[in-house]
């Protein structure tokens, strides 16, 4: 049941150096896209002082679950079932963290994933997303033009998002961008408070 991804082993520490500071004091974090799970247990260990809430689409639970089992960690609670397009907590969370979810889901994805971060995050939580994007319509680098032709391949709806476009989704929504971090790998760590 657990599944394993090399890339969440060689980006968990350059990720946790850079969020560690954004959730000082943070009590509760959704983890929106838990994938594997593994980030899930690493950054719940890392950062104790806080409720890690992992969710996914239900293919993904089963993962998640065993990771979190196998942690034994007092503050990751049982994995919630989330698809972006249906169904959303009921809770507030004070941060809201995914990474590596919007070049998998159609735009019709992301805009419902934006409208639902809008709801459930509190005043003054901050919203972090990592990944790759494109910024004026442009890849950063050679390797992230190669990688979307291989999304686009595999699903004709995913793409490296445009930086501008996911800013406006976020202001629509009352997010203001607090900080936009390079990290390894040609990937970006994209941080919105909420007003």
């Amino acid at each position: 049941m657990k599944q394993y991804s090399a890339a969440c082993d060689q980006n968990k520490d350059p990720i946790l150096k850079v969020i560690k500071p954004l959730l000082l004091n943070t009590k509760s974090v959704l983890e929106v896209g838990s994938g594997t799970g593994q980030h899930c247990v690493y950054f719940a260990k890392e950062l104790p002082h806080l409720t890690w809430q992992a969710s996914d689409q239900s293919m993904y639970l089963p993962s998640v679950s065993a990771w979190i089992d196998d942690a034994k960690l007092a503050n990751t609670p049982k994995v919630l079932k989330l698809n972006v397009d249906l169904n959303w907590p009921e809770d507030k969370y004070q941060a809201i963290y995914s990474a590596n979810t919007v070049h998998i889901m159609s735009w019709e994805m992301v805009l419902n994933f934006f409208k639902g971060v809008g709801q459930v995050l509190d005043k003054g939580g901050v919203f972090i997303l990592y990944g790759p994007f494109n910024y004026q319509g442009q890849y950063t680098s050679q390797s992230n033009a190669n990688f979307d032709l291989l999304l686009k391949n595999a699903d004709p709806l995913s793409a490296i998002r445009d930086f501008e476009a996911l800013n406006q989704l976020a202001q629509k929504v009352g997010l203001n961008l607090i900080n936009d971090f390079a990290m390894p790998a040609n990937n970006r760590i994209l941080c919105w408070e909420k007003q």
